[in-house]
């Protein structure tokens, strides 16, 4: 899943009129005036997660998240990502040995569409839980589909709930959103895990990687980000400041790739802590030709390990031949992808530098990113750049923050 009421409205998403200010999980930013800066692996401290009581009265911000899921074209996008919806009928229909005659929970059902796949693959029972609205069309679409007598349709959160069932074998869920984290549903998973995963249990996916790499984009950041120094002989800059802070979602050419990509996170989801989504990883981005370099684009891989063959996919396109220039882990996907030709609803994730950054072949933009939940928003994510660059032809250090809302 990946879309919130602003997400879904747009592609670009990167200005919103709410100036609201929100506390922020990551320390200030320090621009550094040093040639280089030190890259400290070290993990942030799991914020403060607390979720609202209730699908339908007293509203926060965080129920809206919910209310979003409520409205079919949302999941008509995401049934449509054929990436996203096949792999899952893939490794469902194709390792039915996992579902025969076991009991699985559906987290964030939406539309049903994983529990049907899981009922039709033999499934003793399915429990599908879904809070928003949407639950009240699945239980038709269970119905009408004739799996009443296998899935149960349970309308709530998966914090509040009840099963009927003391344990479950399998755990399935697409909570992937933006940038991987977005919208913060793993955590339900790894709720979920804990409470009602039998000792050897399944959860699926089971294993997420998220990748960074650089590219040159001076024509678009002229467009959405310069944009604002003179609007009709008028100085908005106070807008490009939050424009520069909110990462943007959308579609990168594989030709606007200037350095290598590398792992920034792996995660087991059979293993993890709720706390691991809070994180600092080092990077180091090798340029692979003269050019510049405008921001900074995060993708990721999801995986299936406990299938018969490995499967999984990529939020990378094969039409823009990103896996010519991905890291070992997505070359081991590469032959089980499925139908990798369409871009995934989630693109992928551009962050932009304050700096243009004039690189040379070979030359490397260091640094580390680190990412955690908003603290008063959870489902939000800071994410804190700190990168320098020590070349021929420019040299730049400097702290960013960004919050994906």
């Amino acid at each position: 899943m990946s879309f919130s009421n602003a997400h879904h409205q747009a592609t670009e998403i990167r200005f919103n009129d709410d100036e609201e200010e929100e506390s922020s999980n990551l320390d200030d930013s320090i621009v550094a005036t040093d040639k280089s800066i030190a890259v400290d692996d070290v993990s942030m401290h799991d914020p403060d997660v607390s979720f609202v009581d209730g699908c339908d009265d007293d509203k926060t911000s965080a129920d809206y998240y919910f209310d979003s899921y409520s409205h079919f074209g949302i999941h008509e996008e995401m049934l449509k990502d054929a990436v996203r919806t096949k792999t899952y009928q893939n490794v469902i229909y194709q390792n039915n040995f996992l579902f025969k005659d076991k009991v699985v929970l559906d987290v964030g059902a939406g539309t049903g569409i994983l529990s049907l796949f899981c009922a039709k693959a033999g499934a003793a029972h399915v429990y599908a839980v879904e809070c928003s609205h949407m639950a009240n069309m699945a239980k038709e679409i269970v119905e009408s589909n004739g799996f009443s007598n296998v899935i149960t349709v349970l309308k709530g959160k998966i914090e509040e709930i009840e099963l009927p069932v003391a344990k479950v074998d399998i755990i399935i869920s697409e909570w992937m959103g933006y940038f991987l984290l977005f919208e913060n549903m793993l955590n339900s998973v790894l709720y979920t895990r804990d409470k009602w995963l039998v000792n050897d249990g399944i959860v699926l996916p089971d294993k997420t990687s998220l990748y960074l790499t650089a590219i040159e984009d001076a024509e678009y950041k002229e467009d959405k980000i310069e944009f604002w120094n003179n609007v009709y002989g008028f100085d908005m800059t106070c807008i490009k400041k939050q424009a520069m802070g909110e990462p943007l979602v959308d579609t990168v050419d594989q030709n606007q790739i200037v350095t290598n990509c590398q792992l920034l996170k792996t995660m087991d989801i059979s293993k993890m802590v709720s706390g691991d989504t809070s994180f600092t990883a080092p990077f180091k981005l090798v340029a692979e030709r003269d050019d510049y370099i405008h921001a900074l684009v995060a993708y990721f891989d999801v995986s299936f390990t406990k299938c018969h063959k490995l499967m999984g996919f990529s939020t990378v396109s094969q039409g823009n031949n990103w896996k010519e220039i991905t890291t070992v882990p997505f070359h081991e996907l590469a032959h089980v992808m499925g139908p990798r030709s369409r871009a995934t609803h989630w693109k992928q994730t551009v962050l932009y530098l304050e700096d243009v950054l004039t690189i040379c072949q070979g030359e490397a933009l260091s640094g580390s990113m680190t990412v955690a939940p908003n603290k008063k928003n959870p489902r939000d994510i800071d994410i804190m750049i700190k990168y320098s660059l020590n070349g021929r032809r420019c040299v730049a250090s400097r702290t960013q923050h960004f919050k994906m809302r």
